[in-house]
């Protein structure tokens, strides 16, 4: 079953243009199935460089003249090569059939940003767009349910299906937005075997993880303290690690869209904490699936910490699609008070407080300091997530 993308307009907006489109995302996020969608009957031809065979006839065709190398490919409209990460040269070969104004358009798509952003940066500089494909939107996975028509309004849904919406939140929270566990039966195995090596297959095949173990350990603590500060101190001291070390790692978790951090916001650090950080996961269901914490129930222990990684990761994924517009914090001062999110889109200021359930949210503070009032996000309104300028 396809569910329809909000990115299938950028992708679009990508092929109209003159540059190489570079795809990034997590691996089963659905790069290959929304390029495959957008150019359904265009003639495009699709390599992977997971798959030995198409690297072969990649560098093969790379030894000829350009015109001659793109025909002996079957002279596509469009070149997608997946996972173009695994060849090293493939950005700088594509960068000299880009720039011998081939008849054809190339698309790179990777799971990884460790070698891929570089390649591009260095090869094809001013010469692509790229496009974070995040796991599915809600609004994305509301496809799947019959009751919520593609036409309904989110207020429409809230009045006239709301406990139907309401489990359907509980089963996202619990099980994630992965396009396959979304539409699987079998949610819970699909996630136990994604939190394996798998998601993190491009980490240990950097070579940077001596011990996969580790990473395993790293990011059962990450779990835990999801919605929580972070210190990369306390980490490597649980983990019996030097910082340098776990502050690497955590690099190559973000690079591979597993996990993202939240800075904190801060125009006086003298009153402020400046230098703070939170991490949270790109889809609670890897969260979930790593503390074997299946579970609907909306009195599970945890639920306001899962409530507010959905919520920050749905924004983050919201900003993601739209080409990061806007920055992303979270605020506290030595004082204690604290804002869950903070928004700074240009010149404007937003600020949310995250809670599980509807309640008067207390800006004070913020507000004397900024100006901005805060709003709240609670799980009676899942749609109030949708607040990015467009």
């Amino acid at each position: 079953m396809y569910l329809k993308r909000s990115a299938e307009q950028p992708l679009k907006d990508i092929l109209a243009g003159e540059k190489v489109g570079v795809i990034l995302g997590a691996r089963q996020v659905g790069k290959t199935t929304l390029v495959e969608r957008v150019l359904e009957g265009q003639g495009a031809v699709f390599l992977n460089f997971d798959v030995e065979v198409d690297k072969a006839r990649f560098r093969a065709a790379a030894a000829l003249a350009p015109s001659d190398g793109l025909r002996s490919l079957g002279n596509p409209s469009v070149l997608v090569i997946d996972e173009a990460q695994r060849l090293p040269e493939a950005s700088r070969i594509i960068k000299g059939w880009h720039d011998a104004r081939l008849p054809a358009k190339f698309l790179l798509l990777g799971s990884s940003s460790l070698d891929l952003l570089d390649q591009a940066a260095e090869s094809l500089t001013g010469r692509n767009r790229k496009l974070v494909l995040p796991p599915l939107l809600f609004s994305e996975t509301l496809g799947t349910q019959v009751w919520a028509t593609s036409d309904a309004a989110p207020g429409h849904l809230r009045q006239h299906f709301a406990p139907q919406l309401r489990a359907f939140l509980m089963q996202r929270l619990n099980f994630g937005s992965y396009p396959e566990v979304v539409t699987s039966d079998h949610p819970a195995q699909l996630l136990r075997e994604l939190s394996s090596d798998y998601l993190w297959k491009d980490v240990l095949q950097t070579g940077l993880v001596k011990t996969p173990d580790l990473i395993k350990r790293l990011l059962l603590l990450l779990a835990h303290q999801a919605g929580s500060e972070v210190s990369v101190n306390e980490l490597a001291t649980q983990l019996q690690m030097a910082r340098p070390t776990v502050d690497r790692y955590l690099d190559l978790l973000e690079q591979t869209f597993v996990i993202f951090r939240l800075p904190s916001f801060s125009t006086n650090p003298r009153k402020e904490i400046a230098k703070s950080q939170k991490v949270f996961f790109w889809d609670t269901g890897i969260r979930n699936a790593l503390l074997n914490a299946f579970s609907t129930d909306e009195f599970r222990p945890d639920i306001g910490a899962l409530w507010e990684n959905w919520v920050i990761a749905e924004a983050a994924k919201r900003n993601a699609l739209l080409g990061s517009p806007a920055e992303l914090f979270f605020w506290r001062t030595r004082a204690q008070s604290e804002v869950d999110l903070v928004v700074k889109q240009g010149s404007g200021l937003r600020a949310f407080q995250v809670k599980w359930s509807p309640r008067r949210v207390s800006g004070r503070a913020f507000r004397d300091a900024y100006g901005v009032e805060v709003e709240p996000i609670s799980s009676d309104n899942p749609f109030a997530v949708d607040i990015f300028k467009t």
